[in-house]
């Protein structure tokens, strides 16, 4: 019996990560006999928009490759669990990987390929034979079920599939994913072309109630907005004043 695909394949994200932050995502205590084997993160999503699967393949080296796909077709929760298993399956086997850890936070799915719950759902039968076929592949695989929290690449791959609708162009190139520790606005602030530093104005104006010299009446109002606007920067960038 084939296995239903998805309507839309699966596509290969933008994979330049932040070392550090990929590393602290997906620390785990390696053994030495796991130590050459990647690890695939993946999770499924349904909600009242759609349904989506998330998955992340994970090198010894800590390089991420994440995948999605939003599934064109009406499925149970535990399809698009599934469906998310089988789509990092299919991409190891894509980049020629023969040792492969498989994390899921679904139990149902993690044990019925363990092989000590029976699936009884006709609808899941043809999923399990399906990935037992793609195990094949591979010099040896194993599944391993974990916490939610430890899902939560994959997790956030699934909902993004989900909820967003592709349009008749095609799919998107990449996605570019990064973390930012301060406010946007932030990288405006550098030294001034006189060499006073940037908040010379506003410290001035706070301890003597002084204008620059020739300000316009613009130039009052730019400075009191800035004034106002330096109070959350307070504790990154501490002014000191007269008591």
């Amino acid at each position: 019996m084939s296995l239903k695909r998805p309507l839309n394949d699966y596509q290969h994200l933008h994979s330049e990560f932040p070392d550090e932050d990929i590393i602290v995502l997906f620390e785990e205590k390696v053994e030495d006999n796991d130590r050459d084997k990647l690890i695939m993160w993946f999770d499924g999503a349904s909600n009242a928009l759609g349904h989506g699967v998330g998955a992340a393949l994970v090198s010894p080296d800590k390089q991420c490759s994440p995948f999605t796909t939003r599934l064109g077709f009406n499925c149970t929760n535990n399809m698009a669990e599934y469906e998310a298993c089988a789509l990092g399956i299919q991409a190891a086997i894509d980049f020629n990987i023969k040792l492969l850890k498989v994390y899921g936070d679904s139990a149902l799915v993690i044990h019925q390929l363990w092989g000590e719950w029976k699936t009884r759902d006709h609808k899941l039968i043809p999923y399990q034979a399906y990935i037992k076929k793609l195990a094949e592949f591979f010099n040896d695989v194993s599944f391993h079920h974990v916490p939610r929290e430890e899902t939560q690449m994959a997790d956030a791959l699934a909902t993004l599939a989900s909820m967003f609708q592709l349009t008749s162009h095609g799919d998107l190139s990449y996605i570019e994913f990064q973390c930012h520790g301060k406010p946007a606005h932030c990288c405006l602030i550098e030294e001034e072309q006189d060499d006073k530093p940037w908040y010379f104005n506003i410290k001035r104006y706070i301890e003597y109630k002084e204008y620059p010299q020739g300000a316009s009446d613009n130039d009052k109002s730019t400075l009191l907005a800035k004034v106002v606007s330096w109070f959350p920067l307070k504790r990154r960038y501490p002014i000191q004043t007269k008591s």
